[in-house]
């Protein structure tokens, strides 16, 4: 397989609508976006604060703008997000001091992030970032992102992580910048000559030869994330996943232990899919016989679009990074630009039918879960505590049935900790990393924080500096059950 630079990007005989809204560095210069609502969205600098709001009135031109400049927060409808207040922990007596992200004003280095595409299979190219692959003895870290965003989504890990260690994050086939380069389907020459107006990809009549088992699926995904890590990475590695990306890392883990060093949950759904999985339930699958195969339907071609014109609208979308993300004066410019970007794909709809409709995976949440508990995959769990979707009492029953898992618990965090407390995360996970590199010679985080014999549940204030600013939040770690022996050990510490 071939691995290609970020600049040779496959042919295509689309534009792809180019980062000139919030890259590494935010650009103040404006996208016109042809098919978004004739309505401003505009995000700006005032004051230090964000500014991410909408106004409904048209525009004097018929082509509406994005406006995409550095931001600490966001305003909404007119009301300023704040940030959440960190609620009072009880247990927790002291700070505990811990690093920021790398300050570039500062002359702080972070490592530098390179892309690439690399193709699996033919017309289906995957894209990828990674940093840090100058750590040569360092160990892999993988990052899989969650429905609806992709590699970019691990910025702050990538450009932090990448200090110490090699790492990656991939776009899932059928989201970011893995999307096909070819629609997948064919048109007979009515459709071709019928008005030219929709030029959304998927919607032919007739499959193309190379997308003739395309189906964006948890199994799909599965078959991707081992290929890369056998063919790019070409050793074990630590898979850290966020919501989907979460089910995806734990359920190639359970059917690659070979190839995991460890699984990171971050706020992973524990649930995919709403049809029968073919091979589990074959008679019940009989029912459904569109399974999200090309081409689409016709009646899942109209419902598609419905749907698809509510939930890729600008509205909406920030309407979503305002409910997932707990602190509302965290910075989500980028985030949402690119999200804005990828629904302009003209493979973007019928991509989100294919996985909508896709069958469930061969093996559920839990059944995922107890295989990489029999096969002693160390998991580790970070979840934010105000996620409104995941929400804390499904972390805690992965905790449950794998009991050394160590649970950690952010406040305020929501649905993306990764994205809003990368600080806290990227520490969390550094020590995890180094507990399991050195068979547990280095304490997990947290746990030497506490000289308390037995105490398995510990609560602290996590400090660190952002932007010339202290920022804290409050963190509960679920430890590993401790032992007699190992609470004599804390003793004799003492």
């Amino acid at each position: 397989m071939e691995v290609l630079s970020c600049s040779s990007v496959p042919s295509s005989n689309i534009v792809f609508l180019r980062r000139k809204c919030a890259r590494k560095i935010l650009n103040p210069s404006c996208v016109n976006l042809s098919s978004l609502r004739k309505r401003k969205i505009l995000c700006a600098k005032i004051k230090a604060r964000t500014r991410f709001s909408w106004s409904k009135q048209p525009l004097e031109s018929s082509q509406p703008k994005i406006l995409c400049r550095s931001y600490g927060g966001y305003v909404i409808d007119g009301e300023e997000g704040g940030s959440v207040s960190i609620p009072e922990s009880g247990e927790s007596t002291s700070k505990v001091q811990i690093p920021g992200l790398p300050d570039e004003s500062n002359g702080e280095s972070s490592a530098q992030i390179s892309s690439g595409f690399w193709e699996w299979k033919p017309k289906l190219s995957v894209h990828y970032e990674k940093a840090g692959c100058e750590n040569l003895n360092s160990p892999p870290v993988l990052f899989l992102p969650g429905f609806g965003v992709g590699s970019f989504h691990y910025a702050k890990q990538l450009k932090d992580l990448g200090c110490d260690y090699r790492v990656w994050a991939i776009d899932f086939l059928g989201q970011g910048m893995s999307l096909p380069v070819e629609d997948p389907t064919s048109h007979s020459k009515e459709g071709n000559e019928s008005d030219g107006k929709d030029s959304s990809w998927g919607f032919g009549e007739e499959t193309e030869p190379w997308a003739s088992e395309l189906v964006y699926s948890i199994d799909l995904w599965q078959d991707q994330v081992r290929y890369f890590i056998e063919q790019v990475i070409g050793e074990p590695v630590y898979i850290v996943g966020n919501s989907l990306g979460g089910f995806v890392a734990l359920y190639f883990a359970a059917c690659n232990p070979e190839l995991v060093k460890g699984v990171t949950l971050l706020n992973a759904t524990p649930f995919w899919g709403f049809f029968p999985n073919p091979t589990r339930s074959p008679r019940l699958a009989k029912m459904f016989p569109w399974s999200g195969k090309f081409p689409l339907p016709e009646s899942v071609r109209k419902l598609t679009k419905f749907v698809w014109q509510k939930i890729s609208d600008p509205e909406s979308i920030g309407d979503i990074l305002r409910q997932v993300y707990a602190d509302h004066t965290t910075n989500v410019d980028d985030v949402f630009c690119r999200i804005v970007e990828t629904t302009q794909h003209p493979a973007a709809a019928a991509s989100f039918a294919s996985i909508m409709f896709a069958p469930q995976g061969k093996l559920s949440f839990w059944e995922a879960l107890s295989r990489c508990h029999m096969n002693s995959v160390p998991v580790c769990l970070i979840y934010g505590k105000e996620d409104p979707w995941v929400k804390p009492v499904w972390g805690l029953e992965v905790k449950k049935r794998v009991p050394e898992a160590p649970y950690y618990e952010i406040s305020p965090a929501g649905h993306c900790p990764h994205d809003e407390v990368p600080e806290v995360v990227n520490f969390l996970l550094r020590g995890w990393i180094k507990n399991l590199e050195t068979e547990g010679l280095v304490e997990l985080p947290l746990v030497e924080e506490s000289n308390i014999i037995g105490e398995d549940n510990v609560v602290k204030d996590l400090e660190f500096l952002r932007e010339g600013s202290k920022k804290s939040v409050s963190v509960q770690l679920y430890g590993p059950p401790s032992s007699v022996l190992d609470r004599i050990s804390s003793l004799l510490k003492l």
